[in-house]
């Protein structure tokens, strides 16, 4: 019986060039599709056996094929699967987005069977088509169950029409027939192949096979090769599952080397259903890229791979954790790699965030050591969280870690034990943010704080200028930065008489340093003879010095100086001043105590020379009397 020529019922040759070009970023999923087809087809007449057991003609081995032919140049995946009639061939070739799958669902919906349906992925027909962006033909040899040795071949070289004729095949299933493009020669490679399936479909359910070539003592002998490993341990129960499994699939993913510190294993039931299997690191693994834009959990439909890093199932603060998704009712478009915008995204997102901040909380709760580990690694990554998802904000608090004034160095405090320890009369969370624990330990900010006996929380990671911030305050206790603004209520005023006694010294001090914003005396102070502060709004300096590693640096801001009246330094530069007003050296010590006061704040002095002259001009002096 001759072939039959017909015209695809779209506009296939346009759509096809879509497709070819524009619905997939990389050509090599072309296999992902045609495996997941295979697997389609495997499950349908399994499915289908249930009610026509006779059909199954003793073939129940079930396989999926890959052959490459270097000489013929040809790439064929094989199935022992539902097959196709000459007219299923038609409509499900024949006619973009028209899914045989789709149509199967249907179906068994309609039979009141949906519940026994397996899982299948194929939703929308188009992911045959992507076998033309590697093949400049494509042959299907295809015969469906209780049809002995009537066939049908369907071949097409994409460009409108595509011919369908009668043929003999032995066996029930399909055989997709790829004659590749010259370009695309490297997909005979059984190397390339291998790491294809590994990449895709490593957890698909049937065996994914090769026959490879391999000489022994000189005989050339072929022998039936398995390219995935059909472990998808997400799908088993987690009582199942040894941890040393769980430790294998962590490293394979995460390519660390490292045992991960916990593992989420769950499954959601109800009116969605997906299963999650994610990791927390037990550190900063060494790969970890602070800036990396790219992020997600893998997502899996029925075991296989539709994205490698899907963004909207975990948040960019929580791009630590790896693992995987695998939702056979997420809805896909046309190309299987952009998500719709769905609810469900939404409600395992959720899910997964909600799951991961509890098991932190555990580990910091049960396992404070190993949280400790964790934290020093990613505990700024965390904090991230604190402006990026407002609904967990409080959870995320909650996970945080801080050395404090009152801590040991070395030792943790957090928030909760903080508010616990806090006087009666005390009302806000005190915080100071510089380079390292061990310089603010030193800072003239928190002599007020110890004289009163409150402490202050020393923040010492970049993102702490960003994120503290964001949170505001805590269990309705508002963050107040030691190095801002006017000291807490509960301080007392300065005297007056202190006020006019100090009057003069203040405006000169004022008039000599035209970096300040402005110079008071201080209630914050008790050892120190002067410290800046940003008023208001201001930049503080530790922001500064940020900016300016970020090269966004925009000079340095003015800043309120702030004079301890009690000190002795600031006594005698106020005595000098009432002697004699126009002493120079009173403006010298104005700049002497300003320099000082920059150091303290872990600044550069702007004329590091200048401040070395001037104290060596004071030792000079005191040296002869």
């Amino acid at each position: 019986m001759p072939a039959d020529t017909l015209e695809f019922k779209a506009e296939l040759k346009q759509l096809l060039h879509l497709i070819t070009h524009s619905l997939y970023s990389d050509r090599e999923i072309f296999l992902r599709e045609l495996i997941s087809n295979a697997s389609d087809a495997v499950n349908k007449v399994r499915f289908d056996s249930l009610a026509h057991a006779d059909r199954l003609e003793g073939n129940t081995d079930w396989k999926i094929r890959i052959t490459p032919d270097k000489a013929a140049k040809t790439l064929t995946v094989s199935d022992n699967g539902i097959g196709m009639t000459r007219q299923e061939v038609i409509d499900n070739l024949g006619t973009v987005a028209q899914s045989g799958t789709k149509a199967f669902l249907e179906a068994a919906r309609q039979a009141g069977k949906v519940g026994e349906a397996p899982g299948l992925i194929g939703q929308f027909g188009v992911g045959f088509y992507s076998a033309f962006m590697v093949a400049d033909k494509v042959t299907v040899v295809t015969r469906p169950p209780g049809s002995p040795a009537d066939g049908t071949r369907w071949e097409s070289d994409g460009q409108g029409q595509f011919s369908v004729e009668p043929c003999e095949k032995p066996a029930r299933g399909t055989d997709v027939i790829l004659h590749l493009k010259e370009d695309a020669t490297e997909f005979l490679d059984p190397w390339r192949l291998r790491s294809l399936v590994k990449k895709f479909s490593d957890f698909i359910e049937h065996p994914v096979v090769m026959d490879v070539e391999a000489e022994t003592d000189g005989k050339k002998e072929t022998t039936e090769e398995t390219l995935n490993s059909r472990k998808a341990i997400w799908l088993r129960n987690k009582s199942e599952v040894k941890p040393e499994e769980y430790e294998e699939f962590y490293k394979q993913i995460s390519h660390d080397a490292q045992p991960p510190a916990a593992t989420i294993h769950y499954a959601a039931e109800g009116r969605t259903q997906f299963k999650v299997l994610a990791f927390v690191p037990a550190h900063k693994p060494l790969s970890f890229d602070w800036e990396e834009q790219s992020t997600g959990l893998k997502l899996y439909v029925q075991r296989v791979l539709i994205m490698d890093r899907c963004e909207q199932l975990l948040p960019f603060y929580l791009r630590f954790v790896k693992g995987v998704v695998d939702s056979a009712d997420l809805p896909l478009n046309v190309s299987r790699e952009i998500l719709q915008q769905n609810p469900l995204l939404d409600v395992i997102a959720k899910s997964v965030v909600k799951n991961v901040l509890d098991t932190l909380a555990g580990m910091k709760n049960v396992e404070p050591e190993k949280y400790l580990t964790f934290y020093k690694g990613l505990g700024p990554v965390l904090k991230e969280g604190l402006t990026r998802d407002w609904a967990n904000r409080e959870k995320i608090a909650d996970l945080l870690l801080f050395e404090s004034a009152n801590t040991e160095p070395g030792k943790y405090t957090t928030f909760a034990e903080y508010v616990e320890k806090m006087p009666e009369d005390q009302k806000e969370i005190h915080y100071l943010i510089g380079d390292s624990a061990e310089q603010m330990r030193r800072s003239p900010y928190l002599e007020a704080f110890k004289a009163r006996g409150q402490d202050v929380l020393l923040l010492a990671d970049p993102i702490d200028e960003f994120a503290l911030p964001g949170l505001g305050e805590y269990k309705g206790k508002r963050l107040q930065a030691a190095d801002r603004g006017e000291p807490s209520a509960g301080d007392g005023d300065i005297p007056a008489e202190v006020k006019e006694r100090f009057a003069g010294l203040v405006s000169v001090f004022k008039e000599k340093l035209p970096e300040v914003a402005d110079v008071r005396l201080s209630k914050r102070l008790t050892e120190s003879a002067a410290c800046l502060v940003a008023d208001g709004a201001a930049m503080t300096a530790h922001m500064e010095r940020l900016m300016e590693r970020f090269g966004r640096g925009e000079g340095r801001s003015k800043r309120v100086m702030e004079l301890n009246p009690n000190n002795p330094a600031v006594e005698a530069a106020r005595e000098l001043h009432s002697k004699d007003s126009k002493d120079p050296r009173v403006g010298a010590y104005a700049r002497l105590l300003f320099e000082q006061a920059v150091i303290a704040e872990g600044s550069k002095v702007a004329d590091p020379a200048a401040f070395a002259r001037l104290v060596n001009d004071l030792i000079t002096r005191d040296a002869k009397g």
